[in-house]
């Protein structure tokens, strides 16, 4: 409440009182006449209270209005009157004085504004920023208006200029800028295949009809384009209920199925927010991309440079066609016989998977493609040591370098060989990244935003169990030479790694793999003690199992300790929680130095790569990971917690269905 408007509530207050007082007075005189001669002076004195506030109120008022008129170069009050736009007259506490008529009619309507603070007219509730230098924008009685505010001394004028026509044309405009969408139908050549005799052309025609339908509910259009793409049209005005919807048209299609055990999926790249046609054309194709990369049944919406993502529910889904891999490998070829040396690299805390596909690589390139070739490592923080010490035994430790060693041997034609990381914030060695020139990348992790972008080949499948499966699959193209059993056993090591021994993630093209490397002599006993953990190692992991916390078909353990096998037990300590009746997903969680680490698994019902992202790392739908800077095992567990239940994670796990 302004300072106008108390005044006008408590002087008339005091009155009542005074003359109350008074009346009491004369009353006691007949009484008491000492007691009438004090209540005399005390009624006297309230009335001079209240006659010397009324008189510095109106020279309070007298004051603010004669600023006011000067402010506006000597113009009278009758002149603020008729000016053309709402106009009031605020004192020094941001209460209002005086208005004209304008202001009473657009702005308060049938409400007396005198006394209220200009707050109240204000969207912001702030009158600070009717001073900024373009004012501020208020909505008032259905209209759009912009607040200017002149000071004046310790009034100030405040200016309500009519913006209503321009906000509405310019929302308009923002409503009406278009957005562009590709929708690919993501497993289209793998139904038609199973599909019986004129099956497929029905199956094509419904997820069509779904499409046309979702597109019925804006006023854009859609296009049929080659191989299963469709181009949507479409107004920024309609993106906001697909958002608040979650992309529900991704059900829609997944609803559809062939054979009650293989259901339709799409994907969708939309570009929105670009200064052309053109330019949201070219964000809808790299946002499918991105949406394609991490393994489809998404949509991915782009803005600048800026991804969000919806669904990414359903499990990978396998191409059989191995054309791209001998392209791959063609491509890979041709960049090898032009360069110096090679040098390979996996991800920090490099895993069975990593330093595995790393040695599957360097035998490709040095017998097969005769090319000197160097594996980049961290032997102090890998988690595959019994793996690089095997290797180091017969013979073969001058083929790790340290990053300083990689560093050394790079110059400007070396060739960095990337596997089983697409990310440079998850390197080895940044350094070493940075120095070469030349760079190809081999993962199979999904895709994430911040991805490298320079490479000169990026042989990128989601659908694949792990990247010793990739490598496997290239090294067939490479060259004609054997892998040793060594060789042999490092490759099947990482697949067995990342499928939990053949029972996540597996396709056909796993076992082919597989199949392949037990040709070449790789021994499963062998690679089984490559797993072998020492006593205390098996004691922490257990620990972490029995401490563990089932929170919606959730488990979660905390490492109340560093131990020097911290990440390995913790690690296979979300891989044992698996096991446990009603748990769909497991996080064991462990500090190092001032960082959290988190490691996730599932058994692909729920995707725990969306779930990690969240917290900022990525991973698999089945297995991720993330790091949190500066935080406490508490704190980074109640984000966690946060996360699960904002992903409503316990719905989707009792509706957990093939197709989450």
């Amino acid at each position: 409440m302004g300072k106008g408007k108390k005044n006008r509530f408590i002087t008339p207050f005091f009155l009542i009182m005074s003359s109350l007082m008074l009346i009491m007075s004369i009353a006691s005189f007949w009484w008491n006449p000492y007691v009438f001669a004090v209540e005399l002076i005390i009624s006297l004195s309230s009335f001079a209270a209240v006659i010397i506030g009324i008189v510095r109120m109106k020279r309070y008022l007298s004051k603010i209005i004669d600023d006011a008129s000067h402010s506006a170069d000597d113009i009278s009050v009758e002149r603020i009157n008729k000016i053309s736009v709402a106009v009031a007259v605020t004192g020094k506490d941001n209460e209002i004085i005086f208005v004209n008529d304008l202001f009473r009619k657009q702005i308060s309507g049938d409400n007396n504004p005198l006394g209220d603070d200009i707050a109240d007219y204000l969207t912001n509730k702030n009158p600070v920023t009717v001073f900024d230098e373009n004012g501020t924008d208020t909505f008032q009685n259905g209209k759009w208006f912009i607040a200017f505010g002149v000071r004046a001394g310790e009034s100030s004028l405040v200016y309500f200029i009519n913006d209503n026509t321009y906000k509405s044309n310019s929302d308009e405009y923002i409503q009406s800028r278009p957005v562009i969408a590709i929708v690919a139908f993501d497993n289209r050549e793998e139904l038609e295949r199973e599909a019986e005799e004129g099956e497929a052309s029905r199956i094509n025609v419904l997820v069509e009809r779904v499409i046309a339908k979702w597109v019925s509910t804006t006023s854009g259009f859609y296009k049929r384009l080659p191989g299963g793409r469709y181009l949507v049209f479409f107004e920024e005005r309609h993106i906001k209920q697909f958002i608040e919807e979650k992309f529900k048209v991704l059900e829609e299609i997944r609803s559809i199925e062939i054979n009650d055990r293989m259901n339709a999926t799409i994907s969708i790249g939309v570009g929105r927010g670009g200064s052309t046609v053109k330019e949201c054309e070219l964000w809808a194709r790299q946002a499918l991309d991105m949406a394609l990369g991490r393994g489809g049944d998404q949509v991915a919406v782009k803005k600048n440079e800026i991804y969000q993502f919806f669904g990414g529910l359903s499990k990978g889904i396998e191409k059989r066609d191995k054309v791209r891999t001998r392209v791959i490998a063609a491509t890979l070829t041709n960049h090898v016989n032009n360069c110096s040396n090679v040098i390979i690299m996996g991800h920090r805390y490099s895993d069975l998977d990593s330093v595995g596909a790393c040695i599957g690589m360097w035998s490709a390139m040095v017998k097969g493609l005769h090319r000197n070739s160097y594996i980049c490592i961290d032997r102090q923080q890998t988690l595959a040591k019994p793996l690089v010490t095997s290797f180091e035994k017969a013979g073969f430790d001058s083929i790790f370098k340290t990053p300083g060693e990689a560093l050394d041997i790079v110059d400007d034609h070396t060739l960095l060989i990337i596997v089983d990381t697409h990310s440079p914030n998850f390197l080895e060695s940044k350094e070493v990244y940075d120095k070469c020139r030349s760079v190809v990348v081999i993962d199979h992790h999904r895709m994430m935003v911040n991805h490298i972008d320079n490479a000169l080949v990026f042989y990128h499948e989601p659908y694949a169990s792990s990247a010793c499966e990739m490598v496997a699959e290239l090294i067939q193209y490479l060259g004609d030479y054997s892998l040793s059993r060594l060789e042999s056993e490092a490759l099947l090591s990482g697949i067995m790694l990342d499928t939990k021994n053949f029972v996540l993630r597996t396709g056909v093209r796993t076992f082919e793999a597989a199949a392949f490397l037990k040709s070449k002599g790789a021994d499963t006993v062998e690679v089984k003690r490559l797993f072998s953990n020492s006593i205390d190692t098996y004691k922490v992991k257990y620990k972490l199992v029995s401490e563990a916390e089932i929170f919606n078909y959730c488990a979660i353990a905390c490492a109340d300790n560093n131990t020097p096998d911290i990440r390995i037990a913790s690690a296979q300590a979300a891989d044992e929680l698996l096991g446990i009746e009603n748990v769909k997903a497991s996080f064991v969680m462990y500090k190092t130095d001032k960082t959290v680490n988190i490691s996730a698994r599932s058994l692909g019902d729920l995707n725990v790569q969306v779930i990690m992202e969240a917290l900022g790392g990525g991973g698999h739908q089945t297995m991720a990971a993330c790091q949190l800077q500066n935080i406490s095992i508490a704190e980074a567990r109640e984000k966690l917690l946060s996360i699960i239940n904002e992903l409503e994670i316990n719905k989707k796990a009792e509706t957990a269905s093939p197709s989450i």
